[in-house]
């Protein structure tokens, strides 16, 4: 059993950290005594103690406890557990990485947890206003737990120094800690398994050390950490490989990912941003497949979803790529910001009232689609910005052939 395992707290008062839900002035200890437990998600960082605590929650109410992870449970595997506790009293789900539920994995827990037939403890890293749907939220109590301080981490390296029984049979000594800190960036599972491999891995006496860390646990850190800078950098990487034109790249940057256990909609939504900003008219279709990748990772979930996600970022990264799009709206953007509200030309102006015609609203409007080939040259530009150009298609197939057909219904006014 690993070390992180082995010094889980039993009982709440031997919990680091959370004190303002677990102290005696906190809420938990209270809800417990009084038997009454509400459905509640449990919000925070990795490691800070949102499992530890549905666990003690369960033993000191004594009643039975599910756990799910929704890494790898379905809306089946929810029924089944709500169908046993219908013949229990009493009855506590523990969903771990309840964001991670889609939208009919969580409407498969409504009626249940209104009803009182399970009390829900979900887990979640992810804002629950954003990632837990409405009807489900309002039916439960939301409990956020802080990220430990390095007092509490210091606590709690001192605490597996002297109670564990296998690390009391060493000499230990924390000369440097700071290293450790940064490496398991407050994680409690993640900092006491690294303290565990430092000792396994070293003789006597342990001097626990920067360098030490540094040299060896480093490379059994995981490579990517969601909440950590690695996050930001492979998620780059892997936009950059997609604009890149850089398939191979690109589905192994998607692995990392994967197996750093990015959340599938983060993913999936930079993608559907990606296919408008980076491929754009060079080939419309990528915004569809995006957008139903999207849609689809939503219901379906991992493991499956890595297949889906793997068909949307191949295809993009071999998409012919523009921005033209993109660069459109940013300069319109600029054009806006510079000049203001410029007023729409009458021509162009809806006319609902008698008034308003009598004003010229609308006078003068050419109605495309009673001319030939569904177009008639007019200015639809405010007068003092008139033949600006704002979008240049791109050097592609279809954005060509788009050129093509502007120049030929605009002649020279915008430059094509």
């Amino acid at each position: 059993m690993p070390l992180a395992e082995r010094m889980r707290p039993k009982q709440l008062s031997e919990l680091v950290g959370q004190a303002h839900l677990v102290g005696a002035k906190g809420v938990l200890p209270t809800v417990i005594a009084h038997g009454n437990l509400p459905s509640m998600i449990l919000w925070g960082p990795p490691g800070v103690g949102k499992t530890t605590i549905a666990n003690i929650i369960a033993n000191e109410a004594k009643v039975p406890f599910f756990t799910l992870s929704a890494v790898s449970a379905g809306v089946k595997d929810v029924r089944e557990v709500i169908a046993k506790a219908k013949r229990m009293a009493k009855a506590i789900l523990f969903i771990d990485e309840i964001h991670r539920f889609n939208k009919s994995q969580q409407d498969a827990l409504l009626g249940a947890v209104e009803k009182g037939t399970i009390t829900l403890i979900g887990a979640t890293t992810e804002n629950p206003s954003f990632e837990v749907n409405s009807a489900l939220l309002s039916r439960t109590q939301v409990y956020t737990l802080k990220p430990l301080t390095e007092k509490d981490l210091l606590q709690l390296l001192h605490q597996a120094i002297i109670n564990d029984v296998e690390l009391s049979k060493r000499t230990i000594e924390l000369k440097e800690t700071e290293a450790l800190f940064a490496l398991s960036g407050g994680d409690a599972r993640k900092l006491l398994n690294l303290l565990e491999l430092l000792v396994a891995s070293a003789p006597d006496p342990v001097l626990i050390t920067n360098e030490l860390v540094k040299t060896k646990a480093q490379q059994r850190v995981a490579l990517y950490d969601k909440s950590g800078e690695q996050h930001y950098d492979v998620i780059s990487a892997f936009i950059k490989s997609i604009r890149g034109s850089d398939p191979n790249a690109a589905v192994y940057y998607l692995a990392r990912m994967i197996e750093g256990g990015e959340d599938v909609k983060f993913i999936a939504r930079r993608l559907v941003i990606l296919a408008s900003e980076d491929i754009g008219n060079a080939n419309p279709t990528a915004l569809v497949i995006a957008t139903n990748c999207f849609k689809a990772v939503e219901v379906i979930g991992y493991p499956e979803s890595r297949i889906i996600l793997a068909q949307c970022v191949t295809y993009l990264a071999s998409s012919p790529k523009s921005n033209a799009s993109y660069l459109a709206i940013n300069e319109a953007q600029k054009l806006v910001q510079a000049t203001g509200d410029l007023p729409v030309p009458l021509a162009l102006r809806n006319a609902p009232t008698a008034l308003m015609k009598n004003q010229g609203y609308g006078k003068g409007y050419k109605y495309s689609h009673l001319y030939e080939g569904n177009f008639a040259a007019q200015e639809f530009l405010p007068d003092q910005i008139a033949n600006t150009t704002l979008y240049n298609p791109g050097n592609n197939a279809r954005e060509n052939e788009m050129r093509k057909r502007l120049k030929g219904l605009w002649k020279d006014k915008y430059g094509y």
